[in-house]
């Protein structure tokens, strides 16, 4: 760590909203999720798991890559791309930093839940139910943490503040459209497909609300906070912590 590297709050804010850190904290979610899924599906005739972590995988799938050895491309991948962005960057390693990550989401987590549930509850007087056995619901809280973030945070609202830059200046403009449109797109693919969602608008507005929290979070402390925020969240909301 060179004498010039940021110390204190300052420190810890800076190298939390980076791709190193986004990577080792999210590192605790995928052994988790993996082991947890793989403990839920053996046996069944229907295995269940998040649809981001299926397309994402589905996508991967096309390298050759199976099972362990998919897990295996996942971790290198995730590993090169933190080098690849944080190469030119001076960012100490500490385990208190990846600590704070968790703490800090924790509490996020309740500020989404009182202020994207109760403005749902009070526009519909209802609230999206959690389903399934808990050991079930709490392994896919933790992979919708994990690889819906990957997907609807890093590539979607990443990707569309990359493609508006050329034409929105200054950044927070690109940033909040980068962030609705996300929000948006994030809400309506749980209702496409065959297993999607029928759409109901509580629903739909309920995760609105909630992937444009997130991706604000994304957008202002990086991947790691916005990957752990949600899948805290589902835990709470799935262990009835919020009722």
């Amino acid at each position: 760590m060179s004498d010039d590297a940021p110390t204190g709050l300052r420190g810890y804010h800076e190298s939390t909203r980076s791709a190193t850190y986004g990577v080792l904290s999210a590192l605790p979610l995928f052994v988790l999720y993996e082991a947890m899924i793989l403990a839920v599906n053996t046996g069944t005739e229907a295995p269940v798991r998040v649809g981001a972590d299926v397309w994402i995988k589905e996508l991967l799938s096309m390298t050759g890559a199976r099972g362990g050895l998919l897990l295996i491309l996942i971790a290198v991948l995730a590993g090169l791309a933190a080098f690849l962005l944080d190469r030119d960057k001076t960012i100490p390693i500490r385990g208190r930093y990846v600590a704070g990550i968790v703490g800090e989401s924790a509490v996020y987590a309740v500020g989404v839940a009182l202020l994207v549930s109760n403005v749902t509850a009070a526009l519909f007087a209802v609230a999206p139910p959690p389903t399934g056995a808990l050991w079930t619901q709490l392994a896919l809280s933790i992979g919708a943490g994990l690889y819906e973030e990957l997907l609807f945070r890093v590539l979607l609202v990443g990707g569309l503040s990359l493609l508006f830059s050329p034409f929105l200046d200054p950044p927070t403009a690109r940033y909040v459209l980068a962030a609705v449109l996300g929000a948006a797109l994030f809400s309506l693919v749980h209702y496409v497909g065959p297993l999607g969602d029928p759409f109901q608008l509580p629903s739909f507005t309920f995760r609105l609300l909630f992937g444009l929290a997130l991706n604000v979070l994304f957008l202002w402390r990086g991947f790691g906070v916005a990957a752990w925020t949600h899948a805290l969240y589902d835990v709470m909301v799935v262990t009835g912590v919020f009722g």
